[in-house]
C-alpha cells in the first residue's frame, strides 16, 4: 500500500498546486515542495526493510482489467528504492531550481512537475507491463508541457522533437508488449501482462529478437544512446532549469532501468546475441558525443552531449551483464543524476543572471561569483570521474566488468574518461577564468549563489562524496536484485556469448 501512497501524494499534490494558484501565485511552489518532501520521508521507510522472496521489499497486486489479464501490480526491491530515492531527492532540487525562475502559470507548472515525478515513481515500481506503459506515458506528457510552455526561444521545436522521439519509440514498446502478451495467451490459454508470467513465455529466436528490439529502441532512446540521442541537446537547451534537472537526473534513468528490469531478463537469448552491438553503440555514444561536446558554444548543449557520453557507460555496463558491470551501471546512474542535475542548475542559473548561454560571451566569472565558480569546479571534476566521488566508482566498476566481456570495447570506452577531463576543464577555463567580458552581456544581475541555492548544491555535493567514499551502502541495496537478475538470465552463458 505504501507504493500507492507514494504515487498518490504526487498526483494529489499536483492538483492542489494547480488549484492553489488562485489564492496566491507563490502557493504552488510551497505545495509542490511539501509534497515531494513528504514523499521522500515516506520512502525512507523502505530503506533497510526486510525483503520478501526474490529480494522484493513490498508488493501490491490487485486486479484491474481481469478480462485481458491486466493487474495493478506494483513492487519495489533494492534497485527500485534507490531509483525512487533519487527521484524524490532531485524532485526537491527541481522545485528549488524553479523557485524564482518560474513566475507565470506557476500552478500548472508545478502540476506538470509533480505528475512527471509520479509517472517516474510508477515506472520504477510497475510490474504489470500495461501499467508500466501507462506510467511511461504519464511521465512524458507533462514534460512536453514543461518544455513547450516554459522553455526558451526554440521551445516549440524542442518539445515536439522530444515528444515525437519518445512517443514513436514508445509505440514500438507497446507493440512488443502486446505481442508478448499474445504469445502468453497462445501458450497458456489466457492473456497476461504480468512481469513474472511473461518471463515464462517461449518464443522463437527470430521473433524474440524483433520483440526485444522494440523494448531496446524505446529504452535506448530515453537513455539516450547513439543513434537515438539527437532529441536530448535540443530539449535540454530549451527547457527551463527544473525541466533539465528532471530530464538529466531522473527521466534518462528510466531508460536504463527498463533495460535492466525488462529488456534483458525477458529476452536473455536475444540480448546475448545483441550484446556486442549494444556495447558498440555504447562506446560510440561515449566517444562521439564527447567529441561533439567540444564543438558547442551553448553551455547547456555542451552539458547535454556530455550527459549522453556518460550514459554510454551505463549501457556498456548493462550489456556486459555481470555483477561488477551492473553495479557500476547503477552507481553511474545515481552519481550522474546528481552531477548532471547540478551542472544544468548552474547553467540555468548563469543564463538567468547574464541572459545568454553562449560561452564565447563569458569569461572571468571567478572573481565576480566565487561561490558559483567553486561549485561549478566541484561538479565538473565529479563529472570527469575524480577518485573519491561517486562518478569514479560507477565508471570504474563498469570498465572492470566490461573488460570481462570485451577487452577492445573497454579500452575504447576508457578514452572517454580522457575526453571528459579535457572538456570539463575547458569549460571551467573558458567561463570562469580569463578576461572578464562584461561588454558582451548585461552583468547587472550577475550575483553569487544565495544561501538557498548553496543548500541545494551542498546536499548534492555530500551525496557524491558519500557515494565515492562509502559506495558499499549503495551497492548493498541493489546487490540482491542484480544477483537475482543474473541468476534468472544465466550469467555465465551471457558472458560467454557477449565476448568479442
Amino acid at each position: 500500500m505504501i507504493l500507492v501512497v507514494l504515487i498518490s501524494i504526487l498526483f494529489l499534490g499536483g492538483v492542489l498546486a494547480w488549484l492553489s494558484e488562485g489564492l496566491d501565485s507563490r502557493f504552488p511552489r510551497v505545495v509542490a515542495l511539501a509534497a515531494v518532501v513528504i514523499d521522500l520521508l515516506v520512502m525512507m521507510a523502505l530503506v533497510g526493510a526486510d525483503t520478501e522472496g526474490a529480494g522484493w521489499i513490498v508488493q501490491l497486486n490487485a486486479q484491474w482489467i481481469p478480462r485481458f489479464g491486466i493487474s495493478f501490480h506494483l513492487a519495489a526491491d533494492g534497485l527500485s528504492v534507490l531509483m525512487m530515492l533519487l527521484t524524490a531527492f532531485l524532485g526537491i532540487i527541481a522545485v528549488g531550481s524553479a523557485w524564482d525562475e518560474i513566475t507565470e502559470r506557476t500552478g500548472f507548472f508545478y502540476f506538470n512537475l509533480l505528475w512527471t515525478l509520479a509517472g517516474v515513481i510508477g515506472v520504477f515500481t510497475a510490474l504489470d507491463l500495461f501499467l508500466f506503459f501507462f506510467f511511461w506515458e504519464v511521465m512524458l506528457i507533462p514534460m512536453y508541457f514543461i518544455i513547450a510552455i516554459w522553455g526558451h526561444e526554440n521551445k516549440n521545436y524542442a518539445a515536439m522533437k522530444f515528444f515525437i522521439f519518445t512517443q514513436v519509440t514508445g509505440m514500438l514498446m507497446l507493440i512488443s508488449i502486446l505481442v508478448l502478451a499474445y504469445f502468453h495467451y497462445a501458450q497458456f490459454g489466457l492473456f497476461s501482462f504480468d512481469y513474472f508470467d511473461l518471463l515464462k513465455v517461449n518464443t522463437s529466436s527470430a521473433i524474440e529478437m524483433w520483440i526485444m528490439l522494440g523494448f531496446f529502441v524505446s529504452f535506448s532512446t530515453k537513455l539516450p544512446s547513439f543513434p537515438f540521442h539527437s532529441w536530448l541537446p535540443d530539449a535540454h537547451s530549451q527547457a527551463p532549469t527544473a525541466g533539465s534537472v528532471l530530464l538529466a537526473g531522473v527521466l534518462l534513468k528510466t531508460g536504463a532501468y527498463g533495460l535492466i528490469r525488462f529488456a534483458v531478463p525477458l529476452f536473455p537469448e536475444a540480448s546475448m546475441q545483441f550484446a556486442p552491438i549494444a556495447m558498440t553503440l555504447a562506446v560510440i555514444s561515449i566517444l562521439y558525443c564527447a567529441k561533439v561536446a567540444f564543438a558547442q558554444t551553448d553551455i547547456k548543449r555542451l552539458i547535454a552531449y556530455t550527459s549522453v557520453s556518460h550514459m554510454g557507460f551505463v549501457m556498456l555496463g548493462i550489456y556486459a551483464w555481470n555483477e561488477q558491470a551492473l553495479q557500476g551501471a547503477v552507481m553511474t546512474m545515481l552519481a550522474h543524476g546528481l552531477s548532471a542535475a547540478a551542472l544544468f542548475m548552474l547553467a540555468g542559473g548563469l543564463q538567468h543572471r547574464v541572459h545568454t548561454r553562449d560561452m564565447d560571451h563569458m569569461g572571468g566569472f571567478w572573481a565576480k561569483v566565487p561561490r558559483l565558480s567553486f561549485v561549478a569546479l566541484f561538479f565538473s571534476i565529479a563529472a570527469l570521474g575524480m577518485p573519491g566521488l561517486g562518478n569514479f566508482v560507477g565508471e570504474f566498476l563498469v570498465l572492470l566488468g566490461a573488460f570481462k566481456a570485451s577487452i577492445g570495447l573497454t579500452v575504447a570506452a576508457a578514452f572517454g574518461l580522457i575526453f571528459a577531463s579535457v572538456y570539463s576543464l575547458w569549460v571551467i577555463q573558458k567561463v570562469f577564468h580569463g578576461a572578464y567580458r562584461n561588454s558582451d552581456f548585461d552583468d547587472t544581475h550577475l550575483y553569487d549563489l544565495s544561501r538557498r541555492e548553496m543548500f541545494y548544491f551542498s546536499t548534492m555535493m555530500i551525496g557524491l562524496i558519500w557515494m565515492g567514499m562509502y559506495p558499499q551502502s549503495f551497492l548493498d541495496m541493489s546487490a540482491a536484485t542484480l544477483t537475482n537478475l543474473l541468476n534468472e538470465t544465466g550469467q555465465l552463458l551471457f558472458a560467454q556469448g557477449s565476448e568479442l
